[in-house]
């Protein structure tokens, strides 16, 4: 029997907000699933600049509003807007902001150079989705975050987050994809997140910021990891079986809530034992 009724689903790809994937159709799919099993579920993804406000009907929450989030010592403007997945009646939350997400595509420009704030863009993202729940005043038990753009949830909920009420007990699951880039993130990222009160020992493993060693790092912070794609690096997958957490392999398309209410089920039963 399941021992959670509450789960926040936060992805940078949703379907039909962005083409169609694997991911943006777990983005969409698993939610909407969790919400016919009765579950109580909360969804988020970036507002990114090739999202089309006007067919998708986004509107900006203004009670949701409003806040200014510091990233690198800078003040950034954090914008909630919603839209509805018909006929779910699935609420969409978007983190928006003019500067990390007006351009036109989401991690490479047209000449496919990588953004050099992407990692900016990530931790305003993830920190966005917190604050935007808090002011919702609402308790996720379990957080599931799809993707590399997701992947810092996991360590500010252990972090900057761990004494909050709304957020310390809850369980993080990691869904890793095959999306691998050969860019690096910007050298100064941790020193970026230590304006969060996130030491350096804790995040050493980003002294060489690459795609890998971002999700080791959310993996590592993570109370579960689900292999989104059936290619995951081997580097990856080698790092993982080394934390001995929960893992669920690439699940087909049907039947997918029945799988991960199982998982969902395990992964809070066995952090109870551990806290116990």
């Amino acid at each position: 029997m399941s021992n959670y009724d509450r789960v926040l689903y936060v992805s940078h790809e949703i379907n039909p907000y962005l083409p169609e994937n694997y991911m943006s159709y777990m983005g969409r799919q698993l939610p909407q699933e969790a919400q016919d099993f009765g579950k109580e579920i909360r969804l988020f993804m970036p507002r990114f600049g090739c999202v089309n406000e006007r067919r998708h009907q986004l509107h900006e929450v203004i009670r949701l509003s409003g806040m200014n989030l510091i990233v690198d010592d800078t003040d950034h403007p954090l914008i909630i807007k919603v839209a509805s997945i018909q006929p779910t009646r699935m609420q969409v939350y978007f983190i928006d902001n003019e500067e990390y997400f007006k351009r036109k595509h989401t991690f490479f420009d047209d000449e496919e150079n990588f953004f050099e704030d992407n990692d900016e863009r990530s931790i305003f993202f993830c920190r966005g989705v917190f604050e935007t729940v808090k002011k919702l005043g609402w308790m996720p038990e379990i957080i599931h975050c799809h993707g590399w753009f997701s992947a810092l949830m996991a360590i500010y909920q252990k972090t900057f987050y761990a004494d909050d009420p709304l957020f310390g007990d809850a369980k993080v699951v990691f869904s890793i994809y095959d999306e691998d880039f050969e860019e690096k993130l910007d050298p100064r990222f941790i020193e970026k997140l230590k304006y969060d009160g996130i030491e350096g020992e804790d995040i050493e493993i980003m002294q060489d910021p690459t795609y890998d060693n971002w999700v080791k790092l959310a993996a590592k912070y993570s109370d579960a990891i689900v292999y989104g794609s059936e290619y995951v690096s081997d580097d990856i997958k080698s790092y993982v079986e080394t934390l001995g957490k929960p893992v669920l392999d690439a699940q087909p398309e049907e039947n997918l809530m029945s799988v991960f209410d199982d998982f969902y089920t395990r992964v809070m039963e066995e952090n109870s034992v551990i806290a116990e």
